[in-house]
């Protein structure tokens, strides 16, 4: 009976310690995103879109607008293309879109279907002034919605450029487990990622050209939009969206995807990771791919490659 007790106790106290520990973490978290406030001021306009606030980010000008489209789960579009785009600004007019949940828009708890996704990037578009059609530049996930964009508006999009895009065919054998980014949001919301070192050095802060102060506003987005419940609603309707994307046939628009070698987070051997895109884009008459020997956010490490060959492939249109 006493040996029970003294386990029950010592049980209790653990508990207790955890406890402590936890509200410990959480206490520091607040402090430190109340100290990242400034930091957290956007960078780009925000607009209206189904009563919140979405950021939009432009710069530049020319006829032509490239709409960058985030992959999921990339806490700050703006800052993470920013290598890229800042080489195509003095020819082309930039806009980066951050869908609810990512950057410095609002996070929302709200179905993420392929048309709901779809019609508030429009909407954030037409708000900030921009007109179609536009050129797409999805980065992964997002390249559902370019394929779906042009799908259902071909008006609206002129070419797409696909920045290591997702194509449906991807989704059949992925496996994407919903628990684990429930985890990670739980663990981000509490702070624990602040005791995990170098976690909130993305591939844009390592390998970009991005300048000290703008690493310091990438990472203090990260500490606040990491595994959103907007992108775990994302991902939930992801193979979804790609059946319905897939089941509408590829559209026959002006197509150039770069591809990675898989490595970075894919879950694919790199063989695989290749296939894929390179038979879907056997499909399209105008379509071209160039292999890229990077990880899979190639905009962060390609950049000057990438800038030429959009350029390039623009100029022959």
């Amino acid at each position: 009976m006493r040996k029970k007790k003294r386990v029950m106790k010592i049980i209790f106290i653990v508990l207790i310690a955890v406890l402590i520990l936890l509200l410990i973490i959480y206490i520091n978290h607040q402090v430190h995103l109340k100290e990242e406030a400034e930091l957290r001021l956007p960078l780009g306009q925000m607009v209206e879109v189904d009563g919140h606030n979405m950021s939009i980010y432009m710069e530049g000008t020319g006829d032509i607008t490239l709409v960058f489209m985030s992959g999921g789960g990339t806490c700050s579009p703006l800052l993470d293309f920013k290598s890229l785009y800042s080489l195509l600004s003095d020819k082309y007019q930039i806009a980066v879109v951050e869908k609810f949940g990512y950057g410095f828009s609002d996070v929302v708890d709200k179905g993420r279907d392929i048309d709901s996704i779809l019609e508030d990037t429009r909407t954030a578009l037409a708000s900030a002034g921009l007109n179609a059609p536009y050129v797409l530049c999805p980065h992964s996930m997002s390249g559902l919605e370019a394929l779906y964009w042009a799908q259902k508006y071909p008006d609206e999009v002129s070419a797409i450029i696909g920045l290591d895009m997702a194509v449906p065919d991807y989704y059949d054998s992925m496996n994407i487990n919903i628990p684990i980014m429930r985890i990670a949001s739980w663990a981000a919301n509490i702070g624990v990622t602040r005791f995990i070192p170098g976690i909130s050095d993305s591939d844009a802060i390592k390998h970009g050209t991005l300048s000290d102060d703008e690493k310091e506003i990438y990472r203090a987005i990260f500490y606040s939009r990491t595994a959103t419940v907007t992108m775990i609603n994302e991902t939930e309707r992801v193979k979804e969206n790609a059946e319905k994307v897939n089941s509408m046939g590829a559209p026959q628009i002006p197509m150039l995807l770069f591809i990675s070698d898989g490595s970075g987070g894919t879950g694919f051997d790199k063989e695989t990771w290749r296939k894929i895109p390179i038979e879907y884009i056997s499909q399209i008459d105008e379509g071209e791919y160039i292999e890229l020997d990077c990880p899979h956010y190639v905009h962060d490490y390609e950049y000057k490659t990438i800038s030429e060959s959009i350029i390039a492939f623009l100029m022959e249109r």
